[in-house]
């Protein structure tokens, strides 16, 4: 069970946002593992005796980096941007590539099933609403909470198919940055990286219109042992592309 635990400095909404997301509010910090603090500058993940955070922050950073100076090209050909698709992102996490890809002008749907990532993510989109450099782009971006593989046959039925499903899973990678290395044992200290690959490539297939767009590790396995029709390759990072089920051609 994952907990949060609400400063007085923090703004109002945050104890419904605990409670929205089912999150169990402490009175005091915790002596061990990971726990979410609500304090005046947002919602961050923290560790019990550390002094380092994870925040979704889309103002500022990396997120700022790339949004004034690019970076997404390849991200973008993997979904085919020019084609102005819609994109439903399946590994919401903490909704970097999502972010990158409303930039490029895309509506998205960014699906995420951890209650506190969940509540990061959404902690994160509320700030971003409020800063005039990135109001518009949170604008295009919405968040669903829940079980990826109920939610998007679900949503799809809802208000149609997606041209494109995108899936970045967890993956135990291996990162020169020592601040990379923090954020990402948190994270897998939070959520942990078991996952049913399967299934979520299984729906992907089964929702997606035109193809389905799976990040990884330059080097790494593919998702499910499954081959993909084709790939776009970068120096990092590999995006593999697989058709649907039932490929749909407007």
């Amino acid at each position: 069970m994952t907990c949060i635990y609400i400063a007085e400095s923090a703004d109002k909404s945050a104890r419904e946002l605990a409670q929205a997301f089912g999150l169990t509010i402490i009175c005091q910090l915790p002596v061990d593992g990971e726990y979410l603090y609500a304090g005046s500058d947002g919602i961050s993940l923290c560790r019990a005796g550390e002094k380092g955070r994870v925040q979704v922050d889309f103002t500022g950073g990396a997120a700022q980096y790339r949004r004034t100076k690019g970076g997404g090209e390849l991200i973008g050909k993997a979904v085919n941007h020019t084609a102005r698709p819609t994109v439903w992102d399946g590994n919401g996490g903490l909704g970097r590539d999502s972010f990158v890809l409303a930039s490029m002008g895309l509506n998205i749907h960014s699906f995420e099933q951890h209650p506190a990532v969940a509540c990061l993510l959404h902690d994160g989109l509320n700030r971003a609403l409020q800063h005039p450099d990135t109001a518009e782009i949170a604008r295009r971006m919405t968040l669903h909470f829940g079980n990826t593989s109920i939610l998007m046959p679900q949503t799809a039925q809802a208000i149609g198919h997606p041209d494109v499903v995108y899936l970045d899973p967890m993956y135990p990678q291996r990162q020169k940055s020592a601040a990379v290395k923090k954020e990402m044992a948190y994270f897998h200290g939070l959520v942990g990286t078991t996952q049913d690959e399967s299934g979520l490539l299984n729906t992907a297939r089964a929702v997606a219109k035109k193809r389905v767009v799976v990040k990884r590790p330059r080097l790494g396995e593919f998702l499910n042992g499954e081959k993909p029709a084709y790939q776009y390759s970068g120096k990092n990072t590999r995006f593999d592309l697989y058709l649907p089920d039932n490929p749909i051609h407007d």
